[in-house]
């Protein structure tokens, strides 16, 4: 069609504003998926009537052009349509397939009324016709008045004939966005917060994203359709562009537009063209700067993002490793400087609240506030006043893994390694590394008793008021991902943990004085069980629990300890015949002939 020479023939400003799309080639000849003989007949702007072609084919590798008079200028392309493909002669399907793919072309596209001329004829010669015209006149070519448009009767525009986002943003008003954002995204309310920007250069492109209000249904599917629609030159190429937007931005809405890309691009090319790459870049730039903007500018609207899409974003440290600071200065977390729930602490707020002397950043993860911020990992922190991140989303325990540090602080999880709080805890009593001391005897029965459930047990530095703790080594999997890898069907081989115990507590002193063998067993298994439950885990023997507890219960309860209980009267009939005499007591001799006996009796004091 010369489409191609043309263009190339344009310079300056003229290159940049020209609306042409394409070349005459694979776009037009995917008709024949629907229509098994295609005629086109035409006639340029500016040439004789009698200047007009007919171009027929089959499809089938061979064509037919001849010379034909035609009266007005422009293109008539008509398709006989094949066995089956009758629901393009449906006015509806026309219409919502010209809405989805051209509904932001800048030339308006008719369908005749439903008194007009057939549905068949007008999706192809009313639409050519416009086209035609349009780019007639960009030619330069003679405006004529006598085109089937003008001539038209009882005629409908089914597109927009406009592209909100080729628009200066002076132009436009909050309704303007809001009213756009409504039809692409097909929500009801109105959007959060958006961005609309214009790129020139080595590429140009332009883009309006949008930050929903509330989350969708299907947020949680990652493979679920992306909201970022991609156009080229206005036309609709896709609308699930999942290489122009990561799936932890999956929530954004919008289009892009691009002028360099082609017409026929595929799902392969995209993922392979360094254009796509560079867009998206930019693209992922623009989105985390509105954020950043809005976590600056206007923190309760950022409140509100977090609550709907927070868990979301906290996927971008995980894949994201070029944006992975800049992500990590807008994620929010639960802590123990504020008694309450709500994600509302950024690791800056942490950061600027930092002990002196305190080099790390703590944090604990959990399946749930409420256990976090109960655990008894926390107490050496509450004691010195520490800040804890409190991490109860299944996402912390890999966000963690790939953010290990933080303004040059690392990050230290509570429930690993030993504790170490540097110059914060100087005067707190530690134990020694060396634990042969006074503590040895009873670290020996815990090791004794839970050989096949623990890998060591050692004197604490993190418990205050709790008999003891389960921790894992600094390196390990913790015990709350291998929970949810479990949950998942994911089957691992769970390493074991380290038992710290805290050698003041009465539960943990009552067990160095016990002397049976049995009832060692019992409070050891009792104590881990207890360490176990109390962050958040899963007991093997709920059962053998349940009667460790009771028994000793029971047993504390009638007033025994090391040894068994027995009956009532039993006892007090022992205790009283081993009892101390005291000063109260008359002694009555009896003798007899044959011998004497004495017998000692005692009575009340008092008169």
């Amino acid at each position: 069609s010369g489409t191609r020479q043309f263009f190339e023939a344009l310079t300056g400003d003229a290159a940049k504003d020209t609306q042409l799309i394409g070349q005459f080639g694979v776009g037009f000849y995917s008709c024949f998926i629907v229509a098994d003989h295609v005629t086109v007949t035409s006639r340029r702007a500016g040439a004789p009537a009698a200047d007009g072609v007919r171009w027929e084919s089959g499809g089938e590798g061979e064509f037919t052009v001849e010379t034909v008079d035609v009266e007005p200028r422009g293109t008539e392309v008509v398709l006989r349509l094949r066995d089956g493909e009758d629901e393009f002669l449906d006015r509806y399907r026309l219409r919502s397939i010209v809405r989805k793919y051209s509904d932001h072309v800048s030339i308006p596209i008719l369908m005749p009324g439903e008194g007009g001329a057939a549905a068949d004829e007008a999706a192809g010669g009313d639409t050519g016709d416009a086209a035609a015209d349009a780019a007639g006149r960009d030619a330069g070519g003679d405006a004529d008045s006598d085109t089937g448009v003008d001539e038209a009767q009882d005629e409908e525009t089914i597109n927009a004939a406009t592209a909100l986002w080729t628009r200066n943003k002076s132009e436009l008003d909050d309704d303007d966005y809001n009213g756009f954002y409504k039809h692409v995204a097909h929500d009801f309310e109105d959007p959060l917060a958006w961005v609309h920007s214009r790129v020139e250069g080595n590429l140009e492109y332009s883009l309006l994203l949008f930050i929903p209000a509330r989350p969708p249904f299907d947020l949680w599917d990652r493979n679920v359709r992306r909201g970022v629609k991609l156009y080229v030159r206005r036309i609709f190429i896709m609308d699930d562009a999942e290489h122009l937007m990561p799936a932890y931005l999956r929530f954004v809405r919008g289009v892009i537009d691009s002028a360099d890309l082609p017409l026929n691009i595929s799902r392969e090319i995209l993922q392979e063209n360094r254009q796509v790459q560079s867009i998206r870049t930019g693209a992922v730039k623009r989105v985390l700067d509105l954020l950043a903007a809005m976590a600056r500018d206007d923190t309760d609207k950022y409140a509100k993002f977090w609550d709907a899409f927070g868990r979301v974003l906290k996927e971008g440290v995980v894949e994201d490793s070029r944006n992975r600071d800049q992500i990590a200065k807008l994620l929010r977390f639960a802590s123990t400087h504020d008694a309450q729930d709500a994600q509302t602490v950024s690791l800056d707020d942490y950061v600027s609240r930092m002990k002196d002397g305190q080099k790390a950043v703590y944090y604990i993860t959990a399946d749930g506030y409420r256990t976090a911020r109960s655990s008894p990992h926390l107490e050496v922190f509450d004691k010195h006043g520490l800040e804890v991140l409190l991490l109860a989303d299944p996402i912390d325990e890999w966000l963690v893994m790939h953010l290990t540090e933080y303004d040059d602080r690392p990050l230290v999880s509570v429930m690993k390694g030993k504790l170490d709080l540097g110059d914060v805890a100087a005067g707190d009593e530690t134990p020694e590394e060396d634990e042969d001391g006074d503590h040895a005897p009873v670290l020996e029965r815990f090791r004794e008793a839970l050989s096949e459930r623990i890998k060591d047990v050692r004197v604490t530095r993190r418990l205050s008021t709790s008999p003891a703790c389960l921790v894992s080594e600094e390196y390990e999997m913790s015990r709350h991902l291998e929970r949810i890898l479990d949950a998942a069907g994911q089957k691992i081989d769970s390493a074991k943990p380290i038992l710290e115990i805290n050698p003041d507590h009465p539960m943990v002193a009552r067990l160095a004085a016990e002397t049976e063998a049995s009832r060692q067993q019992d409070w050891a298994n009792l104590i881990f069980d207890q360490a176990m439950l109390s962050e958040g885990g899963k007991l093997e023997d709920p059962a053998g629990f349940v009667r460790r507890m009771n028994e000793l219960i029971v047993t504390l309860a009638q007033g025994g300890g090391s040894k068994p209980a027995r009956k009532p009267g039993r006892k007090r009939a022992k205790k009283a015949a081993t009892e101390k005499k005291t000063p109260n007591k008359i002694t009555a001799k009896r003798r007899a002939e044959g011998g004497e006996s004495s017998t000692t009796q005692t009575e009340p004091t008092g008169e």
